[in-house]
């Protein structure tokens, strides 16, 4: 299986998205919007802003893998 790492976060604030690249080492549990500066995190029962807010959720989740 082919880990995705790029993926994009929408802001549920503003709806701005970006395409950003994810850490393969670790989990990511802030990320500000670089248009509202709303700094997301995590929602409840995800590890990450990824699996929160991006279009494809962090590689260890795609890997069937237990996240941070």
């Amino acid at each position: 299986m082919e880990i995705i790492l790029q993926s994009t976060i929408t802001c549920p604030n503003c709806g701005h998205k970006k395409e950003e690249t994810m850490p393969t080492d670790a989990c990511q549990y802030f990320y500000e919007c670089e248009k509202c500066k709303q700094v997301l995190k995590p929602k409840q029962g995800d590890c990450c802003v990824y699996c929160s807010y991006g279009s494809v959720p962090c590689p260890p989740i795609q890997q069937d893998k237990k996240c941070c």
